[in-house]
């Protein structure tokens, strides 16, 4: 029996069924980006089916499913790599959504949330920069905007963008107050470190900033070897942008702590995805396993076979166990919230990367070809060990948030549990 309430049961079934008739009969070749115009018809069946949208709220357009009940249907829409995109939940909008929702004015979400929610346009989150600029050290932007009169100008190269080549409006991040203090701090907004060092004298706030804004140059698109995000990882060049008071998202200054408010849930909806396809690989090397007979007996019988399975399923069980659990304190204390979706990427993204490795081997050769479409999974998720903060980055936070939390405990009068009681004379 579900543990979920019925109506969001009920949406999981129509997605499970929706993802397995109409998307992946339509999923192109592997490593062959989706076209547009297949998009656009499968994103119309979807609204017609009701499953499009389901994290945003129903006034804004979509399906109104609570964050901590996310995962059951993020998960059956990763099942297809394209599903994520035609149910309108894919990164980076689904994380922009989610911002926009929560600290946008009612007239920035009727601008940009509503059309965002319902597929009519897309979006970008605009940190990372060109090297020695912002990547997974946000304490590095070099992006500035300054006021003038009641404008701000925004002046600044970006890198690796993802989805700008289609977007249709982008969330900026930019330094633009040298001298007052960080709403957050920079390493908090990739890693959610309550503990980190505070980059002294600077701030950072976002703009909502259209894409057919004077001054605003899409560039070049960075080649990698992903597929399910439409519209590339292109450079772009905000070159003197003016853009209204209105434009900022949120309050000035705050840019750093409201990374965190999009960051957090976007790391782990990163992970309920591609948990997703990772089910999908388990369940392709088991029918392979089943119903391939090597050195006289099936492979699904044989032990180094089950061996591969069986962790492959611990690997996603655990997985499972550990988003649901941060899902719960999403909305809650911000920090929890960082900590727990720092440590669920870490894990995720390893073991979701181990599980469809595993299916390749099971699979032999078709699994390194484009007879299966394994190979292209790994593509898929290899970088995601690096998106929303790499696992060194994340690691290095949990490590310090870990040894700050006992140097607190011991300070307020928790024994030392490493003394030992010194040498002693013998009697």
């Amino acid at each position: 029996m579900s543990a979920l309430p019925p109506d969001v049961e009920e949406l999981r079934v129509r997605t499970r069924d929706f993802i397995r008739d109409v998307v992946i009969p339509a999923e192109p070749r592997p490593g062959v980006y989706l076209a547009e115009e297949v998009l656009s018809d499968l994103q119309a069946q979807a609204k017609a089916a009701g499953v499009f949208a389901p994290h945003v709220p129903t006034e804004w357009g979509g399906q109104g499913v609570p964050i901590e009940h996310w995962s059951p249907i993020f998960q059956e829409a990763g099942y297809s790599p394209i599903g994520p995109a035609v149910l309108g939940c894919m990164a980076p909008d689904e994380g922009n959504m989610h911002m926009l929702a929560r600290i946008g004015t009612s007239a920035q979400k009727e601008r940009y949330l509503r059309p965002l929610a319902t597929g009519d346009i897309r979006s970008s989150f605009a940190m990372t920069e060109p090297h020695p600029g912002a990547g997974s050290d946000p304490s590095a932007l070099s992006t500035r905007a300054v006021r003038d009169g009641d404008d701000w100008v925004i002046t600044g190269d970006k890198r690796f963008i993802s989805g700008a080549e289609v977007s249709g409006f982008f969330i900026v991040m930019a330094v633009t107050d040298p001298d007052s203090p960080t709403g957050g701090t920079p390493a908090e907004a990739v890693a959610g470190s309550g503990s980190a060092q505070e980059r002294r004298g600077q701030a950072a706030t976002m703009f909502l900033v259209d894409r057919d804004t004077p001054g605003v140059e899409v560039g070049r698109s960075i080649r990698t070897v992903d597929r399910t995000i439409a519209g590339g990882h292109p450079y772009v060049r905000f070159e003197g942008v003016r853009v209204p008071s209105s434009a900022v998202l949120g309050e000035p200054g705050k840019g750093f702590a409201y990374a965190q408010v999009r960051l957090a849930p976007a790391r782990l909806t990163h992970c309920m995805r591609w948990l997703g396809l990772a089910r999908r690989a388990l369940d392709i090397a088991l029918d392979r396993a089943e119903h391939r007979e090597v050195f006289g007996d099936i492979l699904a019988r044989q032990g180094l076979a089950q061996e591969l399975i069986a962790q492959s399923v611990i690997d996603i069980e655990t997985a499972d166990a550990m988003i649901s659990k941060t899902a719960l304190v999403l909305e809650g204390d911000q920090a929890e919230a960082n900590s727990l979706s720092s440590i669920a990427k870490v894990y995720c993204s390893e073991a979701v990367y181990r599980v469809i490795d595993r299916a390749v081997q099971l699979t032999g050769g078709d699994g390194v070809s484009d007879e299966l479409p394994l190979i292209q999974y790994l593509n898929e998720v290899r970088p995601f060990r690096i998106y929303d903060g790499s696992t060194e980055t994340h690691k290095f936070a949990i490590s310090r948030r870990a040894s700050s939390r006992r140097r607190r405990e011991v300070a307020a009068g928790a024994p030392r549990q490493d003394l030992v009681a010194g040498p002693e004379v013998a009697r």
